[in-house]
């Protein structure tokens, strides 16, 4: 099972979330879009590198909704935390 949690730095709130049995990036959007339509856009998203966050889709969203994107660098996966 996997999981994708969407976190508001501030609150240190779940504010999204979705569960799969695979590793396929829609559910990483699903829960980007219910935590954007329930709290608003974020100014900035922050993620690792995996090929879930770095597909076309995944960006594009990021983009359309006008997201700051930041990813930790390859192998670092605190690089942006705190």
């Amino acid at each position: 099972m996997y999981l994708v949690a969407i976190i508001d730095w501030y609150s240190r709130y779940i504010v999204g979330f979705e569960l799969s049995n695979t590793l396929d990036w829609t559910f990483k959007i699903e829960a980007l879009q219910k935590a954007i339509k329930l709290h608003g856009k974020p100014e900035i998203i922050n993620s690792d590198q995996g090929s879930q966050f770095t597909s076309d889709d995944y960006i594009n969203l990021l983009k359309n909704n006008n997201i700051k994107i930041s990813m930790d660098g390859k192998g670092r996966a605190l690089d942006n935390h705190g």
